[in-house]
């Protein structure tokens, strides 16, 4: 019997975190749109190496590749700001920034997931998934 997170972007947080605290360069998760998204995002911006979804029943399996054996993690803090008990929503004009701009905030948007520099850019607003640098 496994698990089930309530809060999966969450979980591929913790898990990708964990991950790069003990030097580990994949990692595999249950696959979900939303996870898809934010991992497609981290690695448009170069946060991961690499990410692959596999179709298996009765879930598809994640993997995402952090970074490549023997290189060095590109993140160094990745957290969940919007979580179940404590949405975090904002619009275009306030989005925040990470590390004066050297950061990247996630960002969930009517037009899909995207940073916060692009739903900036596209007068968007939404929900504040991630925070990484």
């Amino acid at each position: 019997m496994s698990l089930q997170s309530t809060d999966q972007v969450a979980d591929l947080i913790t898990r990708i975190r964990n991950a790069v605290m003990v030097g580990k360069n994949e990692i595999l998760v249950p696959t979900s749109k939303l996870k898809a998204g934010v991992v497609e995002v981290l690695a448009k911006n170069g946060y991961v190496s690499s990410f692959e979804i596999t179709d298996e029943k009765p879930r598809g399996i994640l993997k995402v590749t952090i970074n490549e054996p023997g290189m060095q993690a590109k993140i160094n803090e990745i957290t969940k700001v919007s979580k179940p008990g404590r949405r975090v929503y904002a619009g275009a004009d306030e989005l925040p920034t990470v590390k004066s701009g050297r950061g990247l905030v996630i960002v969930s948007t009517s037009k899909g997931i995207m940073t916060g520099r692009e739903a900036k850019k596209n007068r968007l607003g939404g929900e504040v998934l991630v925070k990484v640098w």
